[in-house]
């Protein structure tokens, strides 16, 4: 079992930026793609942007590329998604998810085997 926390979330004006954490516990010696997934109101989740915990190798979506980063810090079991230039159509409750770690990370969410309680980013316009 691996047990997920987010937090990070915040409201912010168009422009501005936020940096989400998502907080593993459990096995975590096990070897993962962490995921990071929105869901706005009246809309399916969908993918924003994934990590392989072993290799590093990272995929975004085309809508937050060049704006918004995935990093991790093994040594901390934490990933963190840098997001600037945020814009209305941001706003969302954002999801960290882990799961199995393959050459390409995985972006649907059936993929992902454990999920986080969501934090809530809302960008005013």
């Amino acid at each position: 079992q691996v047990q997920l926390v987010e937090s990070g979330g915040g409201l912010v004006q168009t422009g501005g930026s936020l940096r989400l954490s998502c907080a593993a516990s459990g096995r975590t010696g096990s070897s993962y793609a962490m995921g990071w997934f929105r869901q706005a109101p009246g809309k399916e989740r969908e993918f924003v942007a994934g990590i392989s915990w072993s290799r590093g190798n990272i995929y975004y979506a085309g809508s937050v590329k060049c704006r918004f980063t995935i990093s991790r810090v093994v040594a901390k079991n934490t990933v963190y998604l840098q997001m600037n230039s945020l814009q209305p159509e941001d706003t969302a409750v954002y999801y960290c998810a882990a799961g199995p770690d393959r050459y390409t990370i995985p972006t649907m969410t059936y993929e992902y085997d454990y999920w986080g309680q969501g934090t809530q980013v809302t960008v005013s316009s």
